[in-house]
């Protein structure tokens, strides 16, 4: 067993539950941790034998595209699309972060993590 993590990905995007914050926007960032078997790879040195990280990246970037109201929601959706394009993955956790949430106070980030193993 292994593990592939992306962590720190920054986007800007158009979610939230509110109709203002789809339409005026926010910062999410989001980190993404893969549990998989990396022992072909390690042996093959072979791309195809593993879990392509830039794969991930455009995977969670289309994502990000749609508009969620939740980030829940959001989530999900991006541990849906690694399984979609990555069935042999033991287990996927995304943590969702929104920036400066609209709370009427000081808050750095507002986070959802999410985890599925199949």
């Amino acid at each position: 067993m292994g593990q592939i993590t992306l962590e720190g990905m920054e986007f800007f995007a158009f979610h939230g539950y509110y109709d203002e914050e789809q339409k005026i926007g926010n910062k999410y960032g989001i980190d993404l941790i893969i549990d998989t078997d990396l022992q072909r790879a390690a042996a093959t040195d072979k791309l195809e034998e593993t879990v392509n990280y830039e794969v991930l990246y455009a995977l969670v970037l289309e994502e990000m595209k749609m508009p969620a109201r939740l980030l829940e929601h959001l989530g999900h959706r991006i541990i849906d699309k690694v399984y979609d394009k990555f069935p042999f993955v033991q287990s996927v956790k995304v943590h969702v972060y929104k920036f400066n949430p609209p709370l009427g106070g000081i808050c750095k980030w507002a986070k959802v993590t999410l985890e599925e193993a199949r």
